[in-house]
């Protein structure tokens, strides 16, 4: 299995960008944190791949629904916090677009 060591979500709307991080291990499976912030993008039984934030509050998922693969997916993320929610794609390096 390769690991990805790093990946950005790059918002729709605006081309606002996050880095993430490998940051060890979660569920078994690896976890990544983002750079500038405390949210974790990791895998789990009950959600699959999503991210969290430092309380747990799932903060973002596959918009294509739920994903069990051994990384998280290159497509496209949806986000929902209060009341916002935005669109994101998961981009590896070297991914191209996948809209």
């Amino acid at each position: 299995m390769t690991v990805l060591a790093s990946f950005t979500f790059v918002r729709h709307l605006d081309g606002l960008s996050h880095r993430f991080e490998r940051d060890g291990v979660h569920n078994g499976r690896p976890a990544y944190r983002r750079t500038d912030g405390n949210v974790l993008c990791a895998w789990s039984p009950a959600d699959g791949w999503h991210c969290e934030i430092a309380d747990g509050l799932v903060t973002a998922l596959p918009l294509d629904g739920r994903a069990d693969g051994s990384a998280p997916p290159a497509t496209v993320w949806r986000s929902f916090k209060d009341d916002r929610s935005y669109l994101y794609d998961l981009r590896t390096p070297g991914s191209a677009v996948v809209r």
